[in-house]
């Protein structure tokens, strides 16, 4: 049977620079993509791609 689903999501404030910010939304704007769309986007290849960091912690 088809389903319908919401994916779940939450509200979070963050700060970051406002250069950071700026180049964020203009890459966006390129791409036709929300702001927010774009932050999930980076954050997820961030933490998909940790592993491939050196551990700082040694």
């Amino acid at each position: 049977m088809f389903e319908i689903k919401k994916p779940s999501a939450s509200n979070k404030t963050i700060r970051m620079p406002d250069p950071l910010i700026e180049k964020l939304e203009k890459l966006a704007a390129q791409h036709d993509i929300s702001f927010n769309q774009l932050v999930v986007q980076c954050c997820e290849y961030a933490l998909n791609n940790l592993n491939d960091m050196p551990d700082k912690r040694k």
